[in-house]
């Protein structure tokens, strides 16, 4: 499975050279010999639907997870998160940094028999810096000086100055030019039914049901051993966990509570893999910037100094997950170990909320102005970790005279009437951190537009010109120089109250074989995955 996931994505940090636990199958795994056969099918749940299967049109993880089985960027991450060739197959970086030189696969076919060619790549670039092209990803774009196709199997792109995220940036999904150029995309049937070039073929999506995708037989690293792959979408984590110990789903992502308390039975053991390791992905409390009661800085730090970060991981995640002090991964290059973060201390709020003019009234809500301290964090439902979380939360902040109501809206309409909206005071939600620290697409001011990520409008010039400085050059000290600086910045600031770095905690039935636990995950190579004759169930 592609590891250049576009964010919910979307974003940020980790890096090819930073250091992590390497997941461990925590349970014994099955035995892994034998020679791979074809056949089976994979059936996943997922809590959330696609909203748009053109990945530059889209930037939440249902909708990656489809694209990174359908489409191939140019360059990829490998299973230890070194980048390699995909559709490039090799490529020359000039000494400056300047200019990129891809040479393409030859032979590789779109799904529906047309070659694939620097064409396309052209076109795909053309059109994620069009300005009429509503995609959140065009920044790294607009980088580029020139592009050129030279011939149909070279690309070719000068950059003016130095810009750090270059060669990772072309793992973005390469479109088709042959069934684009020249149309409208945001109205193009491909948001529904896509086609790429990547190792599964786009089969039928069942609105509110399920996608199915089959192998590709001509996919340039070989044909995936798995015939299909079923995305089943079920929006209760524990129905799908009810479902996948009746048999009706092979894979899912375990609840804490579910992995400690209620999958260590020896039936439950005989039937299922299970493995733990650090996700690629924070989870965080975000306020609504423009909004007048968020806009004091001393009232969001005084709303994280209410917070008790640590009873959250050990009462919803059952201690499977670190604090979060900013937007990256601990342990990795750019994290800064020495965040100035506002731990909790209920004291420290009331005093804060005191500086900025919030009395206690006699109801033991506090007031300004003659308007109660109330707010209400929205969350997506399925996700019983956030909604838990949220709950522990509005605990916490009534013991200060904050007042918090908690609203769960199913995902689609949660991303379309109220992120892309700004009709929000809160949210509860995450973020997938990618593998490069470049933090310009959340966190930067120019990118507070429709459907853009840095949906909470924070505005800050001086993280802008840290962000800006920190992708303008190719020394991995001075950028984290950089970025130990913008954590300070939001450790003060505040924007987010950054809550906890979760465990992730895949289950996956054990007739599959080849899994491979990596710093990548599992799913890197999930072409590689296969089920012995006597075991295939579909």
């Amino acid at each position: 499975m592609k590891q250049f996931r576009w964010f919910f994505l979307l974003i940020l940090l980790l890096s090819a050279g930073c250091t992590e636990r390497e997941p461990a199958a925590v349970v014994k795994p099955r035995p892994q010999a034998g020679t791979p056969v074809h056949g089976d099918a994979l059936v996943t749940g997922s809590i959330g639907e696609p909203s748009n299967l053109i990945p530059i049109l889209s930037s939440d993880s249902a909708s990656s997870d489809i694209s990174g089985l359908v489409y191939d960027g140019l360059v990829r991450y490998d299973k230890n998160l070194n980048l390699e060739g995909d559709l490039a197959q090799s490529w020359e970086v000039a000494p400056d940094g300047l200019t990129i030189t891809f040479h393409l696969r030859k032979g590789v076919k779109w799904h529906d028999g047309a070659p694939f060619t620097s064409r396309d790549v052209m076109y795909t670039y053309r059109v994620t810096i069009d300005p009429k092209t509503p995609t959140a990803y065009a920044e790294d774009f607009k980088q580029v000086k020139s592009a050129s196709a030279p011939d149909p199997y070279t690309f070719r792109v000068v950059y003016d100055k130095p810009f750090a995220p270059a060669l990772a940036s072309w793992g973005m999904p390469v479109l088709p030019a042959h069934l684009l150029e020249g149309k409208d995309i945001t109205k193009s049937p491909l948001s529904r039914k896509p086609v790429g070039t990547g190792p599964f073929i786009f089969k039928e999506w069942i609105p509110g049901q399920k996608v199915t995708l089959d192998a590709n037989p001509d996919y340039w690293e070989g044909a995936p051993y798995l015939d299909r792959y079923i995305y089943r979408i079920i929006p209760d984590n524990s129905t799908m966990y009810m479902e996948l110990k009746g048999g009706t789903l092979d894979m899912m992502g375990l609840s804490p509570v579910q992995y400690q308390r209620q999958t260590n039975t020896p039936e439950f053991l005989s039937r299922f893999n299970k493995y733990r390791y650090p996700a690629s992905a924070y989870t965080y409390l975000g306020y609504n910037l423009r909004l007048p009661l968020f806009q004091d800085r001393r009232v969001r730090q005084a709303i994280t100094s209410a917070i008790n970060k640590q009873e959250i991981i050990q009462g919803v995640l059952f201690g499977m997950g670190q604090v979060a002090r900013g937007p990256y991964k601990p342990g990795t290059w750019a994290w800064n170990p020495n965040i100035r973060d506002f731990d909790y201390n209920p004291a420290r709020a009331m005093q804060l909320l005191r500086e900025a003019g919030w009395v206690m009234g006699k109801d033991g809500i506090l007031v300004k102005d003659g308007k109660r301290f109330s707010f209400t964090i929205l969350t997506n439902q399925g996700n019983d970790q956030r909604i838990k979380a949220a709950q522990i939360m509005q605990q916490r902040l009534k013991a200060v005279g904050i007042d918090v109501k908690i609203r769960v809206l199913e995902w689609a309409s949660f991303l379309t009437n109220f992120i892309d909206t700004g009709r929000f005071e809160a949210v509860l939600l995450g973020w997938t951190i990618g593998q490069d620290p470049d933090l310009y697409d959340v966190w930067h001011s120019s990118k507070t537009g429709p459907k853009e990520l840095n949906f909470i409008r924070f505005k800050n010039p001086e993280v802008d010109r840290l962000i800006v400085e920190g992708r303008g050059t190719f020394d991995q000290n001075k950028r984290r120089e950089c970025y130990y600086k913008i954590q300070d910045i939001l450790a003060f600031e505040q924007p987010y109250t950054f809550l906890y770095v979760p465990d992730a905690l895949p289950a996956v039935s054990s007739r599959f074989r080849g899994i491979e636990p990596a710093p990548a995950g599992i799913m890197h190579n999930l072409i590689k995955w296969w089920v012995p004759k006597a075991e295939q169930r579909y």
